[in-house]
């Protein structure tokens, strides 16, 4: 079977575990030179060996904040240099956030908005100039569920999710006429790291788990590699007509009235 990202260069950010790790050993073994970005490097370098080691695919490790633009930019610029451009960006750097209204700092707002809504902005605008110049590129924005149905209790990350999507969309259109496509994917439950450590704290993990699947039309929760399947797609010139759009990748959950 042939590579779908044949000669294909893409920056992933939060590419240490979970989905940002799915995506990316996905995209080497579909044809692409990768440059894995998160704030752990020990983790990214480690990974970013054995996937060269593996698929004979270059692949680098670049360490930034995202919530900082010179970081950021810095990152970029290695990322380039090791790959020669950037045709694809995955914003998969993302943190859970959630509050009472009432009784949220004003710090966990700001780094709930920073990371999940600025830090794609700010991993965005260092790709674009690229881009445009070859006016070529697909960015794909990792969003939620929450971007679409609000849950109880999760506040404020629904907000920079819904944020997320509208920047997908506005970027999306703003660009389309220079070759650059901009989409975002909404996972729901996903069998994540940070889902499991969320299972484990509860009182009976196991039964949470059994509760958590009969919500789901699949009666499973998904896994990581399930959406980096859908990141493949849209990041490849397969999905070349779809642009400033949202993929649910929720099991189909969101579509059904839960009291």
């Amino acid at each position: 079977m042939s590579e779908r990202l044949p000669n294909k260069t893409a920056l992933i950010t939060g590419a240490g575990s979970g989905i940002g790790s799915a995506i990316a050993e996905l995209f080497v073994r579909e044809g692409a030179s990768v440059a894995l970005l998160d704030l752990d490097s020990d983790v990214t370098e480690a990974l970013a060996s054995r996937l060269q080691h593996q698929y004979k695919k270059r692949c680098v490790a670049v360490e930034a904040d995202v919530t900082q633009p010179q970081q950021v930019q810095s990152a970029v610029q290695q990322a380039q240099q090791a790959l020669g451009h950037i045709d694809i960006l995955i914003n998969c750097a993302g943190i859970n956030v959630f509050r009472d209204p009432l009784a949220l700092e004003e710090e966990e707002w700001q780094r709930c908005m920073a990371t999940n809504l600025k830090g794609p902005y700010n991993l965005i605008r260092s790709v674009l100039p690229g881009m445009l110049a070859r006016q070529y590129g697909n960015i794909v924005n990792v969003a939620s569920v929450h971007g679409h149905r609000i849950i109880p209790g999760a506040f404020p990350y629904p907000v920079a999710k819904h944020g997320l999507i509208g920047l997908t969309r506005s970027l999306g259109v703003e660009y389309a006429a220079q070759g650059i496509r901009i989409n975002s994917i909404s996972p729901g439950l996903i069998m994540t790291p940070a889902a499991e450590a969320w299972l484990a704290s509860c009182p009976d993990p196991q039964a949470e788990r059994e509760r958590q699947a009969a919500l789901l039309p699949c009666k499973r929760i998904g896994e990581p590699s399930e959406v980096a399947y859908t990141a493949l797609f849209l990041a490849s010139d397969e999905a070349r007509f779809i642009n400033a759009t949202d993929i649910l990748i929720d099991g189909g959950r969101s579509q059904i009235y839960h009291e």
